[in-house]
C-alpha cells in the first residue's frame, strides 16, 4: 500500500501554514518542529493493522506500506522521526518537493493508494488503481479487545463493483435500477476500481481459518432486494469471500459502520463519506458517474 504522510499522520497545522504563508514558511515551521511527533492521522490504526499482519501470517503473506510526500527531503524528516517514534515498519518513502508523487505508487505496483490529495487519487484511479481520498474525522484507537483484527468495508456499485448499475439507477430512476438488476441478475457486474484490492485481503484471509482470520471484510451498501442477487452472484463468480453483507435498502450506512467497527470505509459519494466519517475512518472513492459533474 501507497500512502501520503497527510493521510498516516495529523497535519493539518503545518498544511494550514502552506496554504496561508507559502512554501518557505512550512519549510522553516518543518525543520523547527522536526523532533516533535506528529499525531496520529485518520488512517494511522490502519496502517498499524496491516503491518502487524506480518506477525500475525508468520511469513505466509507479506504486506509492505511506503510512503508518497509532497513534502521535501528536508522537510520529510519529521516524518520519518515519527514513524521511527511510534515503531512502524516502514523503510521505503518518496519525497517529492511539491510534485504529484502518484507516479511512484504506480511503479511500486501498489494495490491501493490513499492520500489528502484529491487530484493524486484520481490520478491513480484513471491508472486502474484502487485509491482514495481520505476524509477529515475520526481516528480511532486500536480496541485493546480486537486490535489484531483489520476490519475493511466497501460500498458495492462504483467501489468493488463498476457504476454500470449507479447509471441506471441515476438516469432512470429506482424502479429502472429494480427492474435493470432484477432482469441482469445472473449476469455478473464488471469490476470497480476495489475489486483487485478485496482480492488481495481475500488472499491474506486464505493463509488462516475464517474463524482465526486477522481480516474481516463487508459490503455495505444501499441496494435492497431485488438488487441483492445479481451482488451475490457477482462475488461468487469471482471467488472471492467477503465476511459480511449488509443490504441497507436505502438506510443511512453510518450506524451499521459504526457497529462494525471499520478501520476503514470505502464508498464513492461524497454525501454518505461525510455521514459516515464522524465514526469510522473513510475513503472517499471519486469514481463514477455521481463524480463526473
Amino acid at each position: 500500500m501507497a500512502i501520503s504522510s497527510r493521510a498516516l499522520f495529523d497535519l493539518d497545522e503545518s498544511h494550514r501554514i502552506f496554504e496561508e504563508e507559502g512554501i518557505e514558511a512550512y519549510c522553516r515551521y518543518q525543520i523547527e518542529h522536526e523532533d516533535d511527533v506528529l499525531e496520529p492521522g485518520v488512517a494511522f490504526t490502519l496502517v498499524k493493522k496491516l503491518l502487524r499482519l506480518n506477525t500475525l501470517l508468520e511469513g505466509r503473506a507479506s504486506v509492505q506500506i511506503v510512503l508518497l510526500s509532497r513534502n521535501s527531503t528536508d522537510t520529510g524528516l519529521r516524518i520519518f522521526n515519527s514513524i521511527q517514534h511510534y515503531g512502524l515498519e516502514i523503510t521505503r518513502a518518496a519525497f517529492t518537493g511539491g510534485q504529484s508523487p502518484f507516479s511512484y505508487a504506480a511503479a511500486l505496483g501498489a494495490h491501493l493508494f490513499l492520500s489528502a490529495n484529491a487530484d493524486d487519487v484520481r490520478q491513480a484511479l484513471n491508472a486502474g488503481m484502487a485509491a482514495a481520498t481520505i476524509v477529515p474525522g475520526v481516528i480511532t484507537p486500536v480496541d485493546a479487545e480486537d486490535e489484531e483484527q483489520l476490519r475493511v468495508a466497501f460500498d458495492g456499485d462504483a467501489v468493488l463493483f463498476s457504476d454500470e448499475a449507479e447509471t441506471v439507477y441515476q438516469t432512470g430512476g429506482l424502479a429502472a435500477f429494480e427492474d435493470a438488476e432484477r432482469a441482469a441478475a445472473r449476469q455478473p457486474l464488471s469490476s470497480g476500481p476495489f475489486k483487485q484490492f478485496l482480492a488481495v485481503l481475500h488472499q491474506l484471509q486464505s493463509v488462516a481459518s475464517p474463524e482465526q482470520s486477522p481480516i474481516r471484510t463487508a459490503l455495505i451498501t444501499a441496494r435492497g432486494a431485488p438488487a441483492h442477487e445479481r451482488v451475490i452472484r457477482t462475488l461468487r463468480a469471482w471467488n472471492i469471500r467477503i465476511d459480511e453483507a449488509l443490504f441497507l435498502g436505502g438506510l443511512d450506512k453510518a450506524a451499521f459502520l459504526k457497529a462494525f467497527r471499520a478501520d476503514i470505509f470505502f464508498d464513492d459519494q461524497q454525501r454518505h463519506c461525510q455521514l459516515a466519517s464522524p465514526f469510522v475512518p473513510t475513503g472517499h472513492v471519486p469514481h463514477g458517474i455521481v463524480n463526473k459533474s
